[in-house]
């Protein structure tokens, strides 16, 4: 009883500063103002020693609606943009996975870090298939869990803030807008068991990040063919990314930044270097394509798949074109994070 008592006072506090955070996100007019708050509250419980965790089915669920959210603004014109500068794509792809090889390269060979863990915390890919993958081949989740979440806190407020910077006076506008409670129509059922259906196939096919691609590419799939126009309020959003802050915030406990405050320079300065890597790329990705800084910069974001959706949500940035790029990504990981983890365990690792 008192365990359960512990645990409801620990939510009720993630669930008020969630609350004062985002509220406070939310007057200053910053993007993703639902992720952050949640992921800096429950980053400040975890680290004062919380033990509640956002139970498996709640963050599946939230993964699926923020799959179905992606497939709202997919569009078939976007395969036509890719085909046509493939070249420059590829080069963005593969510049992206050479800088995070590098990255994971100089962690092992000049800090404490063991081979594999290097290699797969510096992935620039969804964190929670970097992780589930990494288990699998031997490396220590606990430092591959916090370097990719590490990421992906930096990566979303970095993210955040150069979305609001280029927003400008337009950010106050686009969160006045935002109709919280909208009529509910007969499609919202729909979308949410087509919604439902999708994801549950992603995790019985046990595809990593199945739970959201697969609502993604199927939701984007019935929307295109004109079979149910996708819908979700705002409010069911507002849980989604609540569910998926929680769960990244809630992962940094003390034991494990102890763990790795011996390398936690030489992470947070891999980190750095390849955001500031990325935003480069997006600088030059604009010189090419007619596509705002804003767009390029989301395309080529190190951060999560869910993440840098939901920041690009809240802008007027090219969705379709910011997550196939994401996506593309993901799948080159998926392919090649194998082979380049035994490769710089085996070559970067000093005797």
């Amino acid at each position: 009883m008192w365990i359960w008592r512990s645990r409801f006072f620990q939510w009720m506090k993630l669930l008020v500063l969630s609350s004062a955070i985002s509220f406070a996100l939310f007057w200053f007019h910053l993007p993703a103002a639902l992720l952050l708050g949640p992921m800096i509250a429950g980053i400040c419980l975890s680290l004062r020693g919380a033990e509640i965790r956002v139970p498996r089915p709640f963050f599946i669920a939230a993964q699926m609606i923020i799959g179905c959210m992606i497939a709202r603004s997919l569009t078939p014109s976007i395969f036509g943009v890719l085909l046509a500068n493939w070249a420059l794509v590829l080069l963005i792809l593969f510049s992206t996975l050479a800088i995070s090889s590098l990255a994971g390269w100089l962690l092992v060979r000049y800090s404490a870090l063991p081979g594999a863990t290097g290699a797969w915390g510096s992935s620039p890919g969804g964190a929670s298939a970097m992780v589930i993958m990494a288990q699998e081949y031997g490396a220590d989740v606990r430092l591959v869990a916090l370097m990719q979440y590490l990421r992906v806190l930096f990566v979303a407020g970095a993210a955040a803030l150069v979305v609001r910077v280029a927003l400008g006076g337009e950010a106050q506008e686009m969160t006045q807008q935002v109709a919280w409670f909208p009529p509910i129509s007969w499609q919202l059922p729909l979308t949410l068991l087509v919604t439902a259906a999708a994801g549950w196939l992603g995790l019985r096919l046990r595809f990593p990040s199945g739970a959201m691609l697969f609502p993604m590419l199927i939701g984007a799939l019935v929307q295109g063919e004109g079979w149910l126009q996708l819908e979700l309020p705002e409010w069911l959003l507002a849980l989604a990314y609540a569910a998926v802050g929680w769960s990244v915030g809630l992962k940094f406990n003390k034991q494990i930044f102890l763990l790795a405050l011996k390398t936690l320079p030489q992470i947070l300065a891999s980190i750095i270097g390849l955001i500031l890597l990325c935003a480069l790329m997006a600088y030059g990705l604009t010189q090419v394509l007619p596509l705002d800084f804003m767009t390029a910069y989301l395309a080529t974001s190190p951060g999560g798949l869910d993440t840098v959706a939901i920041i690009a949500a809240g802008t007027r940035a090219d969705m379709s074109f910011i997550m196939a790029m994401q996506t593309l990504r993901l799948f080159t990981i998926l392919l090649t994070g194998p082979a380049i983890a035994r490769f710089i365990s085996r070559y970067a690792t000093r005797e």
